[in-house]
């Protein structure tokens, strides 16, 4: 990052003890304090499933935001401000429709024509299969015998085919914004902002009762976070190429979301759950970070890559399988196979990906990225408390919260010199990852203090702790 002017903020806010954070239809209490904080912030799913750039530098926003967005800080009862005051902020809120006539985009004809590939490859084997049973003896053994003595011009067919993916694949790679990372991509973000387009009008149709007019004051928080985010990171091509709308839904599910053409949609319940305003730059700026970096165009391209090929694949199944039954059983182990091989795995890759870029996102509008890493920690524990199942990582789409946790732990000292280089003012107050262990073990105590109510003798192996308030 070269050192040239940036954006300077005081984000306040150092109120961060946040215990659990609620799901995306719940809020729970939790030790009678009715504390909330932000669980989960799932990802829409319609596209879904992003450090070393060149020539960036800390861009100067017309404002600061500290100045726009008073400190969010906890209540005496651990709850945001369900209002929060008005600021003076006008940005024209663009509403499109989809032009009559027009032809629908590539990845949408592809994802229409994608059970009939399926159908086709099963009627191919399936009759393959019954061709091959419906020969008589001798012939069988004459196809035997023609294969074997062919067997090199066979293999040289194959190994062409082979050879033709090969080449697909890597004339269609090429280099993620910002990260760098090669990747494959079949389908033009052109394509995928006419799909989102469609995704958008869906939405707004979903929604259109229940958004929130420009003049709430959630509406402006979200606007002028977005706004911030945006303006600090403009040098970014890909950034300063979106234009970014606001969308706030009167929903009480924990939720955000960016289209790839800069439909930011962010509902309520997210508003009312954050602990404080770090917390919500970094996820807004994570979402932020998946359309940046056109993560929608490549899972879809992967996604379309090794449909392709699993035909072929599928075909063999329904044509070796003797009876349709194994053939449904070898079909499912076979999807099943690619979905947890391929798909989960890469969606967790593009996950951390976008956690990454997103606290540079943050850093360079000189947030408190050290909050990211407390926010997972908060989710890990909500879930603890509401005794959900802790499934395996290698089962969901998401790194786990442990692991995701750490691995923003690893990349805050990094986001802390791009503050520093962006000439962002010193983080004052304690670090809210230590605010959030002496919560945490404040916790057990309370909890050990619940198990022996009628013991007025204290452990002398124990000693006492004395917490500070925050």
């Amino acid at each position: 990052f070269d050192k040239r002017r940036c954006q300077r903020l005081d984000l306040s806010g150092n109120a961060r003890n946040c215990y659990l954070t609620g799901n995306p239809d719940s809020y729970r209490n939790f030790t009678g304090k009715g504390l909330r904080c932000l669980l989960d912030v799932p990802n829409t799913e319609v596209y879904r499933n992003a450090h070393h750039g060149s020539g960036r530098f800390c861009s100067q926003s017309s404002q600061p935001l500290g100045e726009k967005i008073p400190s969010l800080q906890i209540s005496s009862v651990g709850q945001l401000p369900h209002r929060f005051p008005a600021w003076n902020i006008q940005i024209i809120r663009s509403f499109h429709t989809s032009p009559s006539l027009q032809a629908a985009p590539v990845p949408l004809f592809w994802i229409i024509v994608k059970p009939a590939q399926k159908l086709f490859a099963i009627i191919l084997g399936r009759s393959i299969r019954k061709w091959w049973k419906a020969l008589p003896p001798n012939k069988r053994e004459l196809f035997k015998q023609s294969a074997r003595k062919n067997k090199w011009k066979i293999l040289l067919g194959v190994s062409s085919l082979g050879v033709v993916f090969v080449m697909f694949y890597f004339t269609h790679l090429e280099e993620t914004p910002i990260t760098g990372r090669p990747r494959l991509m079949v389908f033009g973000k052109e394509h995928f902002r006419e799909l989102s387009q469609m995704e958008y009008d869906m939405w707004m149709d979903l929604f259109k009762s229940q958004m929130l007019p420009e003049t709430d004051a959630g509406y402006q928080v979200v606007e002028t976070i977005v706004g911030h985010l945006s303006e600090s990171n403009k040098d970014i091509p890909q950034v300063s190429a979106l234009k970014w709308v606001i969308h706030v839904v009167d929903e009480p599910a924990v939720n955000a979301f960016v289209l790839p053409n800069g439909q930011v949609f962010v509902f309520t319940g997210l508003l009312d759950a954050v602990s404080d305003i770090h917390q919500l730059s970094f996820i807004l700026g994570h979402e932020i970070a998946h359309a940046v970096l056109e993560h929608a165009a490549e899972k879809a391209s992967l996604v379309h890559f090794l449909d392709f090929l699993s035909l072929i694949f599928l075909t063999m199944i329904w044509a070796i399988c003797p009876r349709d039954s194994l053939a449904v059983v070898g079909q499912w182990i076979q999807s099943k196979l690619q979905e947890f091989m391929f798909d989960r795995p890469y969606s967790r890759t593009l996950e951390a990906e976008a956690d990454k870029v997103g606290l540079q996102f943050a850093a360079k509008a000189c947030v408190d990225v050290r909050a990211s890493s407390v926010f997972w920690q908060q989710m890990e524990l909500a879930e603890a408390i509401e005794g959900q199942p802790k499934l395996p990582e290698w089962l969901s789409t998401h790194p786990s919260h442990e692991n995701r946790a750490e691995h923003l732990d690893r990349l805050i000292p990094e986001a802390l010199k791009i503050r520093e280089s962006c000439n962002c003012p010193s983080l004052s107050g304690p670090d809210p990852r230590l605010i959030f262990r002496l919560n945490m073990k404040r916790l057990l105590e309370l909890a050990e203090g619940r198990e022996a109510p009628n013991s007025t003798k204290q452990d002398p192996s124990k000693p006492k702790l004395d917490f500070p308030h925050t």
